[in-house]
């Protein structure tokens, strides 16, 4: 994979908007209590969340192929797994979290354009990784809302009954204010919110032939919901590796946050999501009367075992395309 040399500055960007949100992050803290939550987690939790995203790929992978289907440039499923776990781990490793899916599109459009010129196919191929990220992306969305819903009418949120032991500065609540004005800043900069509506106005028909009908519809939403329940899966076994699963109450709370911080890592300021998501734990895991430190150990927990799981990708950089 090429990146031109105008490009650059932009991941560089990315790059230093990640270590500056997680600077804040570490800044506002206890790093003494981060790192023992990390270091109790036992290996036998790790390999079991390494075996958790193995499932999780597959299912995208399925994902990814039946909607390319639908759009009519079919892909074999041994090369849709190898393929996005090539994307998977491109994702880990270059700003914005979305360029291994351009690659995968890229490469995806290759195998219906050999030798030939096909615009048609290419856009298809093009549209096909897009709805796929789309289709989970909304499900995700919609999921965020009606829990997050459920958890402020039940009062969980409540910031004014915070437990006085959490480890927190006296300038903790500058964190938020600091990291929306970041985000805000970088994607007016890069114009991506232009640039998304321009480019949906592109998609109104393959998203017609991707869902429309209740049976496809259902078959997207059900491939979907997998897909999340197989985050939430790494994040409960993290979870339950630092002790912190004591109850049934306690497990659905923090699942319910967890949704939220895979919401914020579709922001594309950082690489990988990588301190959006942390800072986003830092500021909710307090709202609902728990530890930050809590929220961002399983965070940076989550972060190191995807990209873990996305390292058999690498092995696809040695193959030709």
């Amino acid at each position: 994979m090429i990146i031109h040399h105008r490009a650059w500055p932009k991941l560089l960007l990315r790059w230093l908007a990640t270590f500056i949100v997680l600077g804040l992050v570490f800044a506002f803290i206890d790093l003494s209590a981060l790192v023992s939550r990390l270091a109790i987690v036992p290996v036998y939790f790790v390999v079991l969340a390494l075996g958790i995203t193995v499932v999780q790929v597959i299912l995208s992978a399925w994902r990814w192929r039946y909607t390319a289907s639908r759009l009519g440039v079919g892909i074999p499923m041994p090369f849709a797994i190898r393929e996005y776990y090539l994307a998977s781990f491109l994702n880990q490793v270059l700003p914005g979290g979305v360029m291994g899916d351009v690659n995968r599109a890229w490469r995806h459009s290759k195998i219906h354009t050999a030798g030939k010129s096909e615009p048609s196919a290419r856009l298809a191929a093009i549209h096909a990784v897009a709805l796929e990220r789309l289709s989970g992306q909304l499900v995700l969305i919609l999921v965020v809302l009606l829990v997050m819903a459920g958890l402020w009418t039940s009062g969980q949120f409540n910031v004014h009954g915070m437990p006085a032991e959490l480890s927190l500065s006296a300038g903790y609540w500058l964190l938020a204010p600091l990291l929306l004005g970041s985000i805000g800043w970088l994607l007016f900069v890069r114009g991506k919110v232009a640039t998304m509506v321009r480019y949906v106005r592109h998609l109104r028909a393959d998203l017609y032939r991707a869902f429309a009908g209740w049976k496809i519809a259902g078959v997207q939403l059900a491939t979907s919901l997998s897909v999340l329940v197989s985050y939430l899966f790494v994040f409960m076994v993290i979870a339950a590796g630092m002790g912190l699963a004591v109850d049934v109450v306690s497990l659905a709370l923090i699942t319910a946050l967890c949704l939220v911080l895979l919401l914020a890592m579709v922001v594309p300021v950082t690489v990988s999501g990588w301190g959006v998501r942390e800072g986003t734990a830092a500021l909710l895991w307090p709202a609902a009367g728990l530890p930050a430190e809590q929220g961002v150990a399983l965070s940076i927990g989550y972060g190191a075992l995807i990209f873990l799981g996305s390292l058999p990708g690498a092995l696809m950089l040695l193959r030709k395309s």
